[in-house]
């Protein structure tokens, strides 16, 4: 067998694990890099922020020491320019070791102050009025910024050189431009390659900049490569990120959504601007570590009791004391561990319980989920539901005033805040995990609600194309209410077949096994690092199929650049 030219891979990201998390993000990065991390010819690096809620001692994260005087903290600057005024900002780094992964975080004032990953909490001390709990940061762009700087500092002063650099979304796309463009870095990574993954290329999530100025100051750049990565007017990561790196995103069908369909309008026709410069996104489907959500295990991961799904058990008693367990505690209480509830459930686990975590946005669905699940209760006089999550205030309100209306008493329970023990015990709890989404990058709630024995009803669109219809869960094409109320008036029907239903919750988990663990997926990684690092290691003088920079091709901008380079201009979006 062929060895790997690849033996020392960095990841960049925003998130990761239990650790540092908003969303499934964190669940990617960590279950990739232990999965790699367990073959022994490969080294695994992460780098993150450390935020003002990560608590280093948990995680046995000591202060990193100089390597050239180990008696001093490692501390360096990093140039964070702002316009033509010039400024350093400065990072320290912790370090520890989590099931073979070096972790490395960044600490750093700008990240110390942050109590959230993305958004204001009410822990943040900004001084500013505007800075509301849910906002996002509005240093959003220098945040990513110092995260990427500091990580290739690290990797300089650690003498480390990377056979790939593996960037996690917008967040850290901007690492393939600064090793090939700035002085120091370009020949430090000459040999490096770089992996850029699209966790999600919707609009809102690129990480664009309008200040054209600021971005040039911030990044160090050249104007031809902030000029010739513009779209609509901002200067965007991932088309920067283009011309230098490999790009995929989290499934196949995404890929495919967005390069060959008008879903690309999502994202600002973000993947059909990369395809007319020959650039194609690469399509892996996200794995699953089944460990981290077997219900056999339940003491560990806070259930109530334990059972396995794919057994022979066709009434599943270890499940039905779960739900037991969780009903009777959220008809009981209006807080749990400091998450408020609205709404009650009935202690009746004999009728089917419907599900959904997640963030609270239009993306999701959960508008399409709030008037079917009402049009259902209509309909049907047994059945409850419950929500667990936040997001839009305008949602949120509307899930409020739904679980308050006399009809749906007893029948809708939110539950708004987020404890990973918490969705353990809904996904154990739940009969159907209902994910409306209007687009769906890959999703690896249905992996988890179908290792613990609860049947997705999915809307067919992105990577959700994984759950098979009729086989592995409930699968429904159009995009409207009408859609999936027909989805979960099957889902009804199914949960009084409970033959039916346990043949559907052993086939779910048997197909995971065989097609959805790192285990398997890790090895199309492997493949992309490698091409990743052929393609640095020949110093090719084309970048797919056109002229590099460095040959002395630039685009000039052709109109004038308007806005300056205060900080308050980076409002996230």
């Amino acid at each position: 067998m062929k060895q790997s030219p690849v033996k020392n891979i960095w990841m960049i990201a925003r998130e990761y694990g239990d650790l540092a998390g908003a969303g499934g993000v964190k669940d990617v990065v960590r279950q990739l890099a232990d999965a790699l991390a367990i073959d022994e010819n490969l080294s695994v690096t992460i780098v993150i922020p450390m935020y003002g809620f990560v608590q280093p001692e948990e995680y046995n994260l000591v202060q990193q020491t100089d390597p050239l005087d180990p008696s001093i903290p490692l501390e360096f600057e990093v140039a964070m320019n702002y316009g033509l005024n010039e400024r350093w900002e400065s990072c320290r780094v912790y370090k520890g070791n989590l099931s073979g992964v070096d972790l490395y975080l960044i600490d750093s004032k700008r990240f110390r102050e942050k109590y959230s990953v993305y958004t204001y909490t009410d822990k943040d001390t900004g001084a500013e009025e505007w800075q509301k709990p849910g906002m996002g940061h509005y240093d959003y762009f220098a945040m990513n910024l110092l995260l990427q700087k500091s990580s290739l500092e690290l990797m300089v002063l650690l003498d480390d050189k990377p056979d790939v650099i593996h960037c996690h979304d917008g967040h850290t796309a901007l690492i393939p431009a600064l090793i090939h463009e700035c002085q120091g870095w370009r020949s430090y990574f000459r040999d490096t390659g770089c992996v850029v993954t699209i966790h999600n290329a919707g609009i809102g999530y690129h990480q664009e900049v309008a200040d054209l100025p600021f971005a040039q100051g911030m990044t160090g750049l050249s104007w031809g490569c902030i000029g010739n990565n513009r779209l609509s007017g901002k200067f965007d990561p991932f088309l920067a990120a283009g011309e230098y790196a490999i790009l995929n995103t989290v499934s196949e069908n995404y890929a495919r959504e967005l390069q060959e369909t008008d879903e690309d309008l999502r994202t600002d026709w973000l993947s059909h601007t990369l395809l007319k410069r020959g650039v194609k996104i690469e399509g892996i489907t996200n794995g699953i570590n089944p460990d981290d959500f077997n219900p056999l295990a339940g003491e560990r991961i806070g259930l109530a009791a334990s059972y396995d799904p794919s057994s022979d058990d066709d009434d599943l008693e270890g499940k039905l004391r779960c739900k037991s367990h969780l009903l009777k505690k959220l008809h009981l209480l209006n807080e749990i561990d400091g998450i408020t509830l609205h709404g009650r459930l009935e202690k009746d686990a004999t009728h089917p319980l419907f599900a959904f975590i997640g963030r609270l946005s239009e993306q999701k669905g959960v508008d399409y989920f709030l008037e079917s699940i009402e049009l259902l209760f209509s309909e049907h006089q047994h059945g409850q539901a419950l929500i667990l999550g936040t997001g839009s205030a305008f949602l949120e309100a509307g899930i409020r005033s739904l679980a308050e209306k006399e009809s749906m008493r007893g029948r809708l329970c939110f539950i708004r805040g987020y404890s990973p023990e918490l969705a353990n015990q809904i996904f154990s709890a739940c009969d159907f995990f209902v994910i409306p989404s209007r687009y769906e990058p890959c999703g690896l709630t249905d992996y988890i609600a179908q290792l613990f024995g609860a049947i997705p009803v999915v809307h067919h669109v992105g990577g959700l194309v994984k759950v098979e219809k009729g086989k592995t869960g409930i699968a429904y094409s159009g995009d409207s209410v009408e859609d999936l109320l027909a989805a979960l008036q099957e889902a009804v029907v199914l949960y009084e077949k409970k033959p039916a239903l346990r043949t559907m919750q052993r086939s779910a988990l048997e197909v995971i096994r065989k097609r959805y663990t790192w285990s398997v997926v890790k090895g199309k990684y492997v493949a992309l690092y490698e091409r990743a690092k052929e393609r640095r290691a020949k110093g090719r003088a084309t970048v797919n199929g056109r002229l590099a920079r460095s040959s002395g091709s630039i685009e000039l901008i052709n109109e004038p650049i308007e806005g300056g380079s205060l900080e308050n201009k980076e409002i996230a979006t």
